[in-house]
């Protein structure tokens, strides 16, 4: 394990974003810390990725090589339950497993903790460079496994966004020193309702739980009334701050305000959702700019105004090394050539209420008919609000479910209404759509910033896919 008092190294320059479900993977995370700067893992949905890299064959054997590195007991199960030698067949359903409740069995537990270990140790296999976990505060259930799970591999950088995570620094210094944590848990349906989850690592390790070295904490911000909350506010030390606008890509804050809408249906922003970084600046913690920063000029800029650097996420999302399926990596590109791209930031399609920015991509659920002619179903489950029923037990709910089950445990009608299964979505887009019984494969649903206008300056001459090296040239780094 590693010392828990070594010294912590430089601060970044460049953070890459931790984007989509596995669009950030070990591989695209390797590449950039490699180079010197912040390589970030997703940690959305990991152990759903693990397991269906085992069920496609993991034809490398990486996932397995790092799992026999695991120090969770009895990870040969994980094995024995997932890996397919030579691949299931693509009209072969994937394997699921468990949905995330209040109270997770232990199985679920530690396939979590195991699968955000292996996307750590494999991003940092090999070099000494930093590699961070992003992760989603809306997504809560996971959380505390999965902090668990990188930190074991020795993460050096957690990065949160889409709430507001007060619980996260103080869950990370008590999971650093080998003791449990607990998160607390909105519930719907009773005013001021909640539920705590706990997870302590004695009841997934064999033997007292080792001392691990706390990583830093970058909380993803949009304002500066969040950073300050904050920094006065988390149960313990945040490091510093992502400072995000309203032309990155993924789940967008809503504006500030009444909600406006242009006439393509999109969140109007204005002047008062810019970001005072002078302010920020005041607070005395590292910041970083994100949002449409991927070239010299930006990142001049956000030096100039006092920031450690900048985080990039939609130049490295369309790499080379990125977890994207390359379909549709050569289809953005070719359509960003052509100035036939085209991107809307849709208030209706995440079930958090949150804005998303999707691609409009023929084939994928931004297409009427495709989203149309898909089933609604909610089999992953990783964005369920848990809700009180009239008898007191707690059920879950998704918006983007079936919209008859949705009514049925008590949600509104008109919350279902565009919805759409960012779970599903986001595994198709990573070449991991379920495929279904009618013979169907989920279609992909791809989201980006507002810099995939812009992905042409990293192509040289007329090749159809850049790599790392050619966003960092760009850059200038």
């Amino acid at each position: 394990m590693e010392n828990p008092r070594a010294a912590a190294p430089p601060l970044p320059r460049i953070i890459q974003g931790g984007m989509g479900v596995a669009v950030s993977d070990w591989q695209l995370a390797r590449a950039v810390a490699q180079r010197g700067h912040l390589g970030v893992v997703s940690g959305t949905a990991l152990n759903s990725v693990l397991i269906r890299r085992l069920q496609d064959g993991d034809a490398e054997g990486n996932i397995r090589r790092a799992l026999a590195h695991c120090p969770v007991p009895n990870v040969a199960r994980i094995i024995e339950l997932y890996w397919i030698a030579g691949g299931r067949a693509p009209s072969q359903p994937y394997r699921l497993a468990p949905l995330f409740t209040l109270t997770n069995p232990r199985e679920l537990t530690a396939l979590t903790v195991a699968a955000n270990f292996v996307e750590v140790f494999l991003a940092k296999e090999g070099h000494d460079g930093l590699v961070g976990l992003n992760l989603l505060e809306k997504v809560q259930l996971p959380t505390l496994a999965s902090l668990y799970g990188a930190m074991l591999a020795g993460v050096d950088y957690v990065l949160m966004g889409a709430g507001i995570p007060r619980a996260i620094p103080g869950a990370l210094d008590r999971l650093a020193a080998g003791e449990k944590a607990t998160l607390r848990v909105a519930v719907d349906d009773k005013p001021t309702a909640e539920s705590v989850i706990e997870f302590d690592p004695a009841s997934i390790l064999s033997g007292s739980p080792p001392a691990l070295r706390r990583p830093r904490f970058l909380a993803i911000v949009s304002s500066f009334t969040l950073a300050l909350t904050l920094a006065r506010k988390s149960n313990g030390q945040v490091n510093g701050f992502v400072v995000e606008d309203f032309s990155a890509g993924g789940h967008n804050a809503p504006p500030r305000g009444t909600l406006r809408l242009n006439g393509d249906g999109e969140p109007i922003y204005g002047p008062r959702d810019i970001p005072d970084l002078i302010a920020i600046r005041a607070l005395g913690l590292p910041f970083w700019l994100a949002g449409s920063n991927a070239c010299p000029e930006r990142l001049r800029a956000a030096l100039a105004c006092g920031a450690a650097g900048v985080q990039i996420g939609t130049a490295f999302a369309f790499c080379r090394e990125s977890g994207m399926r390359a379909d549709i990596k050569r289809e953005v590109l070719q359509r960003a050539r052509t100035s036939r791209l085209e991107l809307r930031t849709d208030p209706r399609a995440s079930p958090t209420g949150m804005p998303f920015k999707v691609l409009q991509l023929p084939g994928t659920v931004a297409a009427t008919a495709v989203y149309a002619s898909r089933v609604r179903q909610c089999d992953l489950g990783y964005l369920r609000q848990p809700y009180y029923r009239e008898d007191g037990s707690v059920g879950y709910r998704c918006p983007a479910e079936n919209p008859a089950d949705y009514l049925r445990k008590g949600g509104l009608l008109a919350d279902t209404v565009d919805r759409k299964c960012l779970c599903n979505g986001l595994l198709a887009a990573i070449g991991q759509g379920q495929a279904r019984k009618d013979g169907t494969v989920e279609p992909a649903i791809v989201t980006a910033g507002e810099d995939a206008l812009h992905l042409t300056r990293y192509l040289a001459g007329d090749a159809d896919s850049y790599g790392v090296d050619d966003v960092l040239r760009a850059l200038e780094v």
